[in-house]
């Protein structure tokens, strides 16, 4: 090709040099400045290419029912240009998920600072610290090998920071640290299937009690009693004071009631005599709302029989998070606060209604499973949140941490339950229509990591 184009341009241009050389000059001139121009610059940021990986309902609670597809539309003030990534230097593009604090933490990986969530997951030949023979605490829904998952690979991997090394749970040294203390997990069905985690690991040493659950089972403590240790799950999936007009299967009759002024008093209540506390959140938002301020309805999200401004549930999330953070830094809290990420889905194939599946049996390499376009909004709406409350709280002696357990959490698609949420569900037809769970976690399973990072950070800081 490049031999005919200069036989091409020889011809062309021989006649010209001959009549008007000038002209030949100052048009060389222009072809070696667009050539130049071409190799330094060959893209064009206007010319990104925007996704079309659908996104996935959240199966908290899993309907038989598809939503409404319009329900999961971009907010209207996305950006699609910025959520479909740039190549970095490290030859890493932010649409393999890996962006904004993976960056942050690429620099400390530079300057020598080891960041726990950057790293591989490796192969752990001795398996989980625990089973569900020898737990009574695990939900059905996440008990994989009691519901006859047959593979096992997805038990032994474990975490590995990049540079630096990262303990396993000690048990007994965390019930000796937690003496006389009180833990709480705050948020949605994701906080209690790793408080379950929790639970499991520590009854290694002694049994946990019930001491507390509400009619529904969503909010539970328990007590380990020789350590007068307390870990809570409070059920509060939008941190903010809500109606929810649903049932256990997910199915709805109305909108939720969104007040984004008013916190969820099941938490605030009791915030003050907790000494660790985990916050989480965003799921939830995608759901059909009605959003309040003052008693007073200023928009919603996918409410098309209403006549109400459409806000976004990105403009919701933001608005609850502020408020969050401002709670937490005013009340001057001395304990350990902790902000969870968003936890990733990894259905392929479809959604969770759809016929969507996760039925990988290993981890994956960084950038080999994407991050769905509704959980890039989400966790970029909490890093930008948590960003400005932590220079706020610092400077307030708060010790607010941010827990991101999304980057590597998003390598390991092998870890839910899938269709083995249910009990046996191929023992009657080998064919059967399952709808697969590919949000939450086996138990035991990748999941027990977030404990091992949990432990480090409370005990290295």
């Amino acid at each position: 090709m490049m031999k005919k184009v200069s036989f091409n341009w020889k011809s062309t241009w021989w006649p010209l040099q001959k009549h008007n050389y000038l002209v030949v000059k100052l048009g060389v001139s222009v072809l070696l400045v667009c050539l130049v121009f071409r190799l330094f610059y060959p893209r064009s940021a206007g010319f990104s290419q925007v996704s079309d990986v659908p996104f996935d309902e959240n199966v908290s609670s899993l309907s038989a029912s598809p939503p409404p597809l319009d329900s999961f539309s971009l907010p209207l003030n996305f950006d699609q240009n910025s959520s479909n990534g740039t190549q970095s230097s490290d030859g890493r593009s932010d649409s393999d998920g890996f962006s904004q604090v993976d960056k942050a933490s690429q620099e400390n990986e530079n300057e020598g600072i080891c960041d726990l969530f950057i790293g591989d997951w490796i192969p752990h030949p001795e398996g989980p610290v625990y089973t569900n023979e020898t737990c009574d605490w695990i939900e059905g829904h996440q008990n994989c090998m009691k519901n006859g998952r047959p593979d096992t690979g997805y038990l032994y991997w474990r975490w590995s920071p990049r540079d630096c090394e990262l303990p396993q749970l000690n048990p007994k040294r965390f019930l000796e640290l937690m003496r006389n203390k009180a833990w709480a997990l705050i948020g949605d069905s994701i906080s209690r299937n790793h408080v379950q985690s929790l639970i499991c690991m520590l009854s290694k040493v002694e049994k946990a009690v019930q001491i507390y659950h509400d009619e529904d089972y969503k909010s539970r403590k328990w007590l380990f009693p020789s350590f007068n240790f307390t870990v809570s799950v409070v059920w509060s999936p939008f941190l903010a004071h809500a109606a929810i007009f649903e049932d256990y299967n997910g199915v709805s009759t109305s909108e939720v009631e969104l007040h984004l002024d008013k916190l969820d008093a099941t938490w605030t209540e009791q915030f003050k005599s907790l000494d660790y506390v985990m916050f989480s959140s965003g799921e939830w938002y995608v759901k059909s709302a009605i959003y309040y301020k003052n008693n007073t309805v200023v928009g919603c999200h996918y409410c098309p029989k209403r006549n109400f401004t459409e806000r976004g549930f990105d403009f919701a999330y933001h608005e609850v998070l502020k408020n969050v953070f401002n709670y937490i830094i005013k009340s001057n809290h001395k304990g350990m606060v902790f902000f969870r990420t968003i936890t990733p889905e990894h259905f392929e194939n479809g959604e969770w209604f759809s016929g969507g599946t996760c039925n990988r049996t290993e981890p994956v390499k960084e950038g080999q499973f994407p991050r769905t376009e509704l959980n890039k909004i989400l966790r970029n709406i909490e890093l930008e949140e948590f960003s400005k409350a932590s220079t706020n709280a610092a400077e307030k002696g708060v010790n607010l941490k941010l827990f991101d357990v999304n980057p590597l959490s998003l390598l390991r698609p092998d870890g839910h339950p899938g269709p083995y949420r249910f009990f046996q569900p191929f023992a009657k037809d080998k064919n059967a229509k399952i709808i697969k769970d590919c949000l939450h976690w086996c138990l035991p399973g990748p999941i027990d990591t977030w404990n091992d990072l949990l432990m480090e950070m409370v005990v290295n800081g």
